[in-house]
């Protein structure tokens, strides 16, 4: 007790004592002394359980385990692991062909070019939902907001023209054909309506400019369906509805 008195007074203070110490050490003696007379003498050896002699194994065991090999052509030939340059692009898995939609833009801007049937009867939309986001922010550049009237327009005339064609075609057409070509027909729209962003296309200038981008859209559109569907000697009875249709567009973008 007297060398705890030689601590630093801010040291903890606490209650144990070295008293408490060497009642503690008394306590652990005291717990391996009756525990320690339970155990065996060092010569005895507890009782085992049963162990079947096949599994014991004599000192001078000098054979080898099995060791199984991995099959790497079991791996290789595995129908469920497949190499990343198998796996086809994002963008034909979404049906994007960026070759076709040009291909088809071209078609368009040319009415005279002849039409890949084979590539005009996909159903690609990603070109008509371009062309009428783009004809709405051209209006709307121009100060009308016609949004609705766009796509409502759209998708109305797609019908239209849709139920018309399976009543002229033997072989039918979808409706995904249709939106696709009438959309991308729709680009010498969004040419007339960015004109529109410039100038004021209500006089005779812009009368005519929307006559002419009428024939053009028809034309195109008319060119690409009889092509598609194997119409031939029918392109002004196709023409003729499409030309209505792409005149509602034409009011939109004058008026």
């Amino acid at each position: 007790m007297s060398n705890l008195g030689q601590f630093d007074t801010d040291f903890y203070q606490s209650n144990y004592t070295i008293d408490n110490q060497e009642q503690n050490c008394n306590d652990s003696n005291a717990y391996e002394n009756f525990y320690g007379s339970r155990k065996q003498p060092a010569g005895e050896q507890p009782p085992s359980a049963f162990i079947p002699p096949e599994m014991l194994m004599s000192p001078g065991y000098a054979g080898q385990f099995f060791q199984p090999a991995s099959n790497l052509d079991y791996y290789s030939q595995s129908s469920y692991i497949d190499s990343f340059d198998e796996e086809p692009p994002l963008l034909e898995e979404l049906g994007i062909n960026f070759d076709h939609i040009w291909q088809k833009t071209l078609t368009v801007l040319n009415p005279l070019k002849p039409a890949d049937g084979s590539i005009m009867n996909e159903t690609d939309l990603t070109g008509p939902i371009l062309f009428c986001v783009a004809l709405g922010a051209t209006l709307l550049l121009a100060g009308k907001v016609q949004f609705g009237y766009v796509y409502g327009m759209s998708a109305i005339g797609c019908l239209g023209i849709h139920a018309l064609l399976n009543l002229m075609s033997s072989s039918g057409v979808s409706c995904g054909c249709v939106a696709s070509v009438l959309g991308y027909c729709l680009l010498p729209m969004v040419i007339l309506s960015s004109c529109a962003v410039f100038c004021s296309l209500q006089g005779i200038f812009g009368t005519v400019s929307a006559l002419v981008i009428i024939g053009w859209c028809s034309l195109s559109a008319s060119k690409i369906f009889i092509s598609a569907l194997d119409m031939e000697g029918q392109q002004l009875l196709i023409a003729y509805p499409c030309a209505l249709l792409y005149g509602l567009f034409a009011l939109l973008t004058v008026f």
